[in-house]
């Protein structure tokens, strides 16, 4: 099993993190204009991506302020089917601190390598949304 992770931080307290990473209007800023989101555990959110492209994340831990962890239960990317999704969230002195994983990748593939780089532009994203107010959602991006 492979994994893939990620550090970023943030000028910002942990609760504008926390509030972003489970909020409709956070997600939609940073991630893709086109979700279905809720911040209730079992709740499944639903990313699309395109038209063809719907991956769906049921939410499995909230820790307010401190820990995101979701379930991929359904993608077009079958190789992110049963992957866990987390997010721990450490605040020292009104900076934070976000280590993003997104575990049991079952090999290494090109589809392990190109989500592994465009995590690092999800938590670029997430860093721009809440130090300046404008993200980079899927819809935004022009790479």
């Amino acid at each position: 099993m492979a994994n893939i992770e990620h550090l970023q931080s943030v000028n910002v307290p942990a609760e504008l993190v926390y509030e972003t990473l489970t909020t409709e209007k956070g997600l939609s800023e940073i991630w893709t204009n086109e979700l279905k989101v809720n911040n209730h555990i079992g709740f499944i959110n639903e990313f699309r991506f395109g038209e063809n492209d719907l991956t769906k994340m049921r939410i499995d831990e909230l820790v307010p302020d401190k820990k995101i962890v979701w379930q991929c239960v359904d993608s077009g990317d079958a190789e992110w089917i049963g992957t866990t999704i987390s997010f721990d969230i450490e605040e020292n002195n009104g900076k934070t601190s976000i280590t993003f994983r997104q575990m049991n990748w079952k090999d290494v593939t090109t589809c392990y390598r190109i989500c592994n780089y465009n995590w690092a532009i999800f938590l670029y994203s997430l860093k721009q949304y809440c130090e300046e107010e404008v993200g980079m959602p899927y819809q935004k991006r022009k790479f």
